[in-house]
């Protein structure tokens, strides 16, 4: 396990997520990153802050402008500390609703390798149609799908793993590498084909992948409803370093 526990952590983490999930554009004001997305990410569109530290309550105003100059709606990805009671308070008088809890997990390079046995998934530096292909298909939200393979095909240093069966791709997920840590994004599995190992596969690729890159630090973030995802990650090796949830306006 790599605690985190530093106010660098946390900063490195949180800018290797929007680094990975490449939005359309981003800016930088007063300690939060802003990323503008048109799509479904919702990493990818939402304020976020780089410390776990109480925010200034004009940051709020701040943050809707910038949302509103591009004519995007105003979403805020919050760490659920107890830095953070008074800002949620102030979002709650102003009509904002949190949900979709999610938490971030970290573990050590040379555990997750250990999840599975093999043999690695295929890799590449660019996603192709079989890669992409997987998160739309049966079982996936078409539109999210597409979305997410848009906003990760624009990632810098990324690193695309599937496996296949004939033509097909049955599972895909992509690993980001910046900031000192290595992440995982987009982890898939076809509906049909779960329940064989070859997601901790996929992620035994991209531990392995971290460390060939001399990174030993990972890091994913997972809805805290997916349970049978959580099951997979506590395999590997990963813990809670904390949960977010996304404010927005119903």
């Amino acid at each position: 396990m790599i605690p985190v526990v530093t106010p660098q952590d946390i900063e490195a983490i949180e800018r290797a997520t929007v680094a990975a999930v490449s939005p359309q554009a981003q800016e930088e004001i007063a300690g939060w990153l802003l990323p503008f997305d048109s799509g479904t990410v919702g990493r990818a569109r939402s304020a976020v802050p780089l410390a776990h530290v109480a925010p200034d309550a004009a940051m709020l105003e701040t943050i809707e402008a910038r949302y509103a100059a591009r004519a995007l709606p105003v979403m805020l990805r919050l760490p659920n500390v107890p830095a953070f009671d008074a800002f949620s308070n102030l979002l709650h008088a102003k009509g904002y609703a949190a949900g979709k809890p999610t938490h971030v997990q970290t573990a050590a390079a040379s555990s997750v390798m250990k999840v599975s046995p093999g043999p690695f998934a295929q890799t590449a530096t660019k996603p192709d149609a079989a890669w992409a292909a997987v998160f739309v298909g049966e079982g996936f939200d078409a539109v999210d799908g597409a979305s997410r393979v848009a906003t990760l095909s624009r990632a810098p240093n990324a690193l695309f793993a599937s496996i296949r069966e004939g033509d097909q791709t049955v599972a895909a997920g992509m690993g980001g590498f910046s900031h000192g840590w290595a992440s995982v994004h987009g982890m898939r599995t076809a509906q049909h084909c779960r329940g064989r190992g070859l997601a901790g596969r996929v992620l035994a690729t991209l531990a392995q992948a971290a460390r060939s890159r001399g990174i030993e630090c990972m890091f994913l973030q997972v809805e805290a409803s997916n349970a049978s995802a959580l099951a997979l990650y506590r395999r590997a090796g990963f813990t809670t370093a904390w949960t977010y949830s996304y404010w927005k306006k119903p």
